[in-house]
């Protein structure tokens, strides 16, 4: 059995939840979502919760989100040890793609992962994105150019757009 550790870190968006494995961060979070979906989650992938005790991936994920909103950091470096379908696994690494500031659509995304037309499962899995604010899902958009659907809600992708101070429109190409 895989162990996974957590910590809790306090940000400008509330309590997160960062929790890893020895290979990887694989999961973040929001304050808004509730216990039973977390443990849900993690029963799901590991058949256990994470321990609170420290671990190196784990705090290299807590200083590098702390420095992201502290504005001293526009990309991430920690591993990631990501657990979905071949599909949501594609669109999570386009994903993680889009750079800090920019912004990109739903379609936009689909198409780049070689599934134009498929905008509602590209808007599924980023509702299953394990890791937000690492793989930024924040960071996509309506085609209308509207902030829309995102699990930590509408305010908090606002926020996280002010912090990059993305500009709408500026879609990544």
């Amino acid at each position: 059995m895989t162990e996974v550790y957590s910590r809790n870190v306090e940000t400008p968006i509330g309590r997160i939840l960062v929790a890893a494995t020895p290979a990887g961060v694989c999961r973040v979070c929001f304050p808004t979502e509730p216990p039973g979906q977390r443990y849900q989650w993690f029963n799901r992938y590991f058949a256990t919760l994470p321990i609170e005790e420290r671990n190196p991936v784990v705090d290299r994920a807590v200083s590098e989100i702390e420095e992201y909103f502290a504005r001293q950091r526009h990309s991430f470096d920690v591993p990631l040890d990501l657990h979905g379908t071949e599909f949501r696994l594609r669109v999570w690494t386009e994903l993680a793609k889009v750079p800090f500031g920019a912004t990109t659509s739903y379609g936009e995304l689909a198409r780049r992962v070689g599934k134009p037309g498929a905008a509602r499962a590209i808007g599924n899995a980023l509702h299953n994105n394990p890791v937000p604010i690492i793989v930024p899902c924040h960071r996509v958009i309506g085609h209308d150019r509207r902030l829309v659907g995102f699990g930590g809600g509408l305010s908090v992708k606002e926020q996280l757009l002010d912090l990059e101070q993305a500009r709408m429109p500026l879609l990544f190409e």
